[in-house]
């Protein structure tokens, strides 16, 4: 038997609960494609069955939509990577499952895929009106404008949500690609040997059906990580950005509890206070970067308690080093808070490699094993 052709089109549809939305987008992406061979792919990250099973419906009539489900929000970026990964069509596309994207554009996006562009963004910034309310639109260019100054990004809208890109463009940038965050487009724009060749068509977003803005402090932190993870071609990854930027406020728990209980306690030695200062700071550091840096492995339940047993364990080196670099130079004369504080520094490299592949990592990887084989039983 020939193996069944590529499909014309893969469009993902990435969702965090949105089962009042996500049965109307299908029916519209169906409509909008019948004249398309096509597949349509779900990426439900949502912490319940309620948006899956609207999809698990439509697939027993609609043999073109598969479903793919993460339980547990990982952000939109790394949803669109798992859909693109198990896609087979020739051209990729991403929309939102929450029906604020214009689909009746999408055979026309991948018409423009046959001439010399590799990627059609549906942009809202060249008629001017995005669709966002004040705040959220002055937001959004504020952001744009730091894309394009920060990558030389061409498209005038690199935050767009909603695009279409040739097959053999994802494949080349797939390996660079981050995963973190909201915002997919920036990071397959910035992750070439070059620039794409990219076209754009207008558009606005309609008022949403269901679910809920994912824009919040966490995106914008995640945005600024991912800039800088570009601009610097690598050499400064995101997470590790995002990880010394809680290590540094992390480091000012460890001077607040080295100062009450070295220099306002009652006889407390140095030693001792040093240790007291590196626990603190490293429960401060665990819950903070388990709500900011890896959210997208965010640990929950019992597991947010295995993930602290291990993180303790992964940064048991780090605190030893922090313990006896900052004595070996108080003793050798240097003042008790830079030495304490130089000790905190030292040991927050080390504690960033061992916690992100003991203890995020780890969990990531077990979930992961799981989500690979979750999309043959949920295929229907």
């Amino acid at each position: 038997m020939s193996p069944t052709p590529a499909p014309a089109l893969s469009l993902v549809v990435c969702t965090l609960n949105e089962a009042e939305s996500v049965g109307a987008v299908l029916r519209e992406a169906s409509g909008v494609l019948a004249g398309m061979s096509h597949e349509i792919i779900v990426v439900d990250d949502s912490s319940d069955e309620a948006t899956a099973d609207v999809v698990r419906a439509y697939a027993a009539i609609v043999p073109a939509v598969r479903l793919v489900r993460r339980p547990g929000a990982r952000g939109l970026a790394s949803a669109a990577i798992a859909g693109w990964d198990a896609a087979r069509g020739r051209a990729l596309a991403i929309v939102d499952g929450d029906g604020q994207h214009d689909l009746s554009l999408l055979p026309g996006m991948v018409d423009e895929l046959d001439g010399d562009a590799e990627v059609v963004v549906a942009s809202r910034y060249i008629l001017g009106e995005t669709g966002l309310s004040g705040v959220r639109d002055a937001g959004s260019r504020l952001a744009t404008g730091a894309c394009t100054m920060l990558l030389g990004a061409r498209a005038s809208d690199p935050l767009s949500g909603y695009f279409v890109m040739r097959q053999d463009w994802y494949a080349a940038v797939r390996p660079r690609l981050t995963g973190i965050g909201f915002k997919i487009l920036v990071d397959v724009l910035a992750s070439g040997a070059r620039a794409p060749r990219i076209a754009e068509v207008s558009t606005s977003l309609r008022p949403r059906i269901g679910g809920a803005s994912k824009l919040d402090l966490g995106v914008m932190v995640d945005l600024a990580a991912l800039l800088v993870e570009k601009r610097t071609r690598g050499a400064v990854s995101a997470r590790f950005l995002m990880f010394s930027g809680v290590g540094v406020s992390g480091m000012f728990i460890h001077a607040a509890l080295l100062i009450l209980t070295y220099r306002h306690g009652a006889g407390v030695p140095f030693s001792v206070a040093q240790a007291i200062g590196i626990l603190g700071a490293m429960n401060w550091n665990f819950f903070v970067n388990n709500a900011l840096t890896f959210r997208d492995r965010r640990l929950k339940g019992a597991g947010l308690i295995r993930g602290l047993l291990a993180f303790y364990l992964c940064c048991a080196a780090g605190g030893m080093i922090s313990e006896a670099l900052a004595t070996f130079l108080k003793g050798h004369g240097v003042q008790w808070l830079v030495a304490g504080m130089t000790g905190a520094v030292v040991a927050g490299v080390w504690n960033y490699q061992t916690s992100k592949r003991g203890t995020w990592d780890a969990a990531s990887l077990a979930e992961g094993a799981r989500a690979i084989f979750r999309p043959r039983a949920e295929l229907k």
